[in-house]
């Protein structure tokens, strides 16, 4: 079954990405943004807010406000507010529709400097952030109080792993045969991204599989012995997809003697030993959290 959950939760995280966000990587949040915008419980709202508003006029009267100086030009909205939620609807559409208009459009009217990205930022705290407020409001106080977002359940499955490439490979190809993609950072393409981004990027899935393993070594201040521990990423990105799916979504596989976080209570870690024991928990875990198994598939994998 698809996973419901509040709408503006997901557009206040769209709001905080683009707030962040930098130059090479804000078109996404702001996309993310104007999708969530138009989701199907909210088509009527839009509907009643744009229908009567005159978008080009807006920009047109808007034009005529700038002189000379740079970050003169101001928005000439109208005076009623309904008017004001809708013509903002319109300019999100064109803003994460064309990244140059975007550009161009922030400096003009949002000007904060000579770096690009301050506009799209300045944009973000004066104009977007006011009307995600508004908006909410308006939604509320016209019937629809807890507008839900109906998520697909996503086949792909984020990976997890450290130094053990076997065991990488081993739940990759598992995961492959009952019909789930494995989506394994190191297989994406960069795109100039860092670390952190790409994990980002790439976090759109239904489930994780975290592989700790005894690839690094590690004691307590006092202590005199080292305890194999999982790598440092590893724990991050637990972390990570823990706050991000939830933890029902996340399934640790231990291998070895690793030591396990303390904090990790409450989450489901099984042992990866030699054996298909743990494809059926795998399995199983993948099941409980709404996804479609073939037991078939599961026990000839």
């Amino acid at each position: 079954m698809p996973s419901e959950i509040d709408l503006f939760t997901q557009i206040n995280n769209s709001v905080l990405d683009l707030q962040g966000a930098q130059l090479q990587n804000y078109e996404r949040p702001l996309q993310t943004l104007v999708r969530l915008l138009h989701d199907p419980s909210l088509e009527e709202i839009n509907r009643s807010l744009i229908e009567h508003v005159d978008f080009e006029s807006f920009i047109t009267a808007s034009e005529r406000t700038g002189g000379s100086m740079v970050g003169s030009a101001q928005l000439a909205w109208p005076d009623d507010h309904d008017s004001t939620l809708g013509l903002t609807l319109i300019l999100l559409d064109k803003l994460a529709s064309d990244s140059s208009f975007a550009l161009n459009f922030s400096h003009h009217f949002f000007y904060s400097g000579s770096k690009v990205i301050a506009g799209i930022h300045s944009l973000t705290r004066q104009l977007i952030i006011p009307f995600v407020r508004d908006y909410k409001a308006y939604v509320h106080h016209h019937g629809n109080s807890t507008p839900k977002l109906i998520m697909p359940k996503s086949n792909k499955v984020f990976i997890v792993h450290g130094h053990d490439g076997e065991a990488r490979e081993a739940v990759a190809r598992f995961i492959s045969t009952i019909g789930f993609i494995p989506i394994i950072l190191h297989e994406q393409a960069n795109r100039g991204r860092t670390i952190i981004e790409k994990v980002e990027a790439n976090s759109d899935v239904g489930f994780a599989i975290v592989l700790l393993t005894p690839d690094d070594e590690g004691k307590t201040r006092n202590s005199i012995q080292l305890e194999p521990r999982a790598r440092q990423n590893v724990l991050l990105e637990l972390g990570y997809f823990i706050g991000r799916l939830g933890r029902d979504h996340v399934c640790a596989l231990k291998r070895g003697i690793v030591e396990i976080p303390s904090d990790f209570a409450g989450v489901v870690w099984e042992t990866m030993e030699p054996g298909n024991g743990w494809k059926q928990v795998l399995g199983r875990e993948l099941e409980a959290a709404g996804h479609d198994i073939n037991w078939n598939k599961v026990m000839r994998a």
